[in-house]
């Protein structure tokens, strides 16, 4: 029997197949989420990776066993599955292992709306009803009156809403390459910024990298955030002149940004300038504007923000953290350092692909390239995500704690619990801060530097760097 402990996360399923979960548990999976949500039916998708099909099956054989309906939407990007969840309002449940290896898989869930699940809001709820399942399978529910599957086609009506919140038409013309790492953008991206789905011509080039739909990733991992996965792409925005290059993971939920010279623009830069423009909509309408980022994101989100006039609030790593955290203020916006970014136009969801037409809607509408937009919005200077992994490191943020004792009790330097552990040195020069905390999915100490200055960024990250490592 599965041990449902490895593979239910924080936020979502996931887990290797069929070493950790199988169609099996995904179909104690589907019945549990009926008792989870609301809605007498759930719309569920799925990727490109080989185990995704059959594994929907199973779910939705769950979900209508159990009474419910099953809206079958086939392959979707994760985004496209929070679209037709919004429009439907209906449950939802995502096949992905987002920019895993390919022998992982997962689900995504959500509540009606898209709204998010999580340990917090259901998911707990699902895992313990279908270890009762795995360990009783005949106590799986079976109603009198089995609910029915019914296949939708909702790629177009996904690409027009997106064109609908960020209009392209009348933008410059703009060379775009584009690396869907043979994931789900491999869809999804022709659908919205070319004619792949029936729409009109945006004008765009479209320079298309690995969109054949693959979940053994024959070219290189749908993980944009490992910048070994980026140098396809950088290499190929200069050969081919262009003003822009994108890349998503393997789901498509997250977008990575490239500038004309192949350099990757910061995600924190990405928040502050998405979130300036979301913002000013709501301020031009004599309405408060609140943009949520997580912990990890660069000063310059709020102080870009603050200065705009927008309230800011941060909160945890995590979509689902985010997500109740912008349904709670309202916001319309959220970013994380990970590129991952919410909208509150988007049922409060994230989606990559429409963070990237925020993007081109910008560099379209200006006279300037990528570069010296990016740099507009990056002040400051960081080390990005830095995972370590050790065998103890509880032993590691000691030795951190002990080194800065004195600066702590002296009052020279923050230190802050939430979502890790962050130190501050931000209210006097040199300003810098750094946060350490643990992997929610893996054996890892992930560590963020800022300063204000290159060179008191590299003291910072070398020093803790030194110190993790013991």
């Amino acid at each position: 029997m599965s041990d449902l402990d490895a593979i239910v996360k924080a936020y979502d399923i996931r887990g290797l197949v069929p070493d950790q979960w199988d169609e099996d548990v995904a179909r104690a999976l589907g019945a549990a989420f009926t008792r989870a949500t609301r809605g007498g039916a759930v719309v569920i998708g799925h990727d490109m990776r080989p185990s995704s099909p059959a594994l929907a099956a199973a779910f939705a054989r769950g979900v209508t066993e159990a009474g419910w309906d099953a809206v079958m939407i086939g392959l979707c990007s994760t985004d496209g599955l929070y679209h037709a969840s919004g429009v439907l309002d209906l449950p939802g449940a995502m096949f992905t292992a987002s920019h895993n290896p390919a022998r992982y898989n997962g689900i995504k869930l959500c509540h009606a709306g898209a709204r998010p699940v999580g340990q917090d809001t259901g998911l707990a709820d699902v895992q313990a009803a279908a270890a009762a399942y795995l360990a009783d399978p005949d106590s799986l529910p079976v109603a009198q009156t089995p609910g029915r599957v019914s296949e939708r086609d909702l790629l177009a009506s996904y690409a027009r809403y997106l064109r609908d919140l960020v209009p392209l038409e009348g933008i410059r013309p703009l060379k775009v390459v584009i690396d869907a790492g043979n994931g789900m953008a491999g869809l999804t991206a022709g659908a919205v910024l070319d004619v792949d789905a029936g729409l009109a011509d945006l004008g765009l080039e479209l320079v298309r990298m690995f969109f054949d739909l693959d979940g053994t990733f024959p070219n290189h991992e749908a993980n944009p955030l490992d910048p070994a996965n980026l140098v396809d792409l950088q290499a190929a925005v200069i050969a081919e002149g262009a003003d822009i290059g994108l890349a998503f993971d393997g789901d498509a939920d997250r977008c990575f940004v490239i500038d004309e010279r192949g350099v990757a623009v910061d995600p924190s830069a990405l928040t502050a300038m998405v979130g300036l423009r979301e913002a000013q909509k709501e301020l031009d309408a004599g309405r408060p504007a609140t943009v949520i980022h997580n912990l990890i994101t660069s000063r310059a989100v709020p102080d870009l923000l603050g200065a705009a006039g927008a309230q800011t609030v941060r909160t945890r790593v995590g979509h689902s953290f985010i997500k109740a955290e912008m349904a709670r203020h309202n916001a319309v916006f959220g970013g994380e350092h990970s590129a991952h970014f919410y909208f509150r136009d988007f049922f409060y969801a994230d989606s990559g692909m429409l963070a990237a037409m925020h993007v081109l809607s910008v560099l379209g509408r200006e006279d300037l390239a990528l570069s010296d937009l990016g740099a507009m919005y990056t002040p400051y200077h960081a080390s990005g995500e830095l995972n370590h992994r050790i065998d103890d490191p509880d032993a590691a943020l000691g030795r951190i704690r002990a080194a800065y004792a004195d600066d702590i009790d002296s009052g020279r330097v923050r230190v802050e619990e939430f979502d890790g552990v962050t130190y501050s040195h931000w209210e006097s020069s040199p300003r810098w801060w750094f946060n350490v905390r643990r992997s929610n999915t893996e054996p890892l100490l992930r560590l963020n530097v800022e300063a204000e200055d290159e060179d008191i960024m590299v003291k910072v990250r070398d020093g803790i760097t030194r110190l993790i490592e013991g």
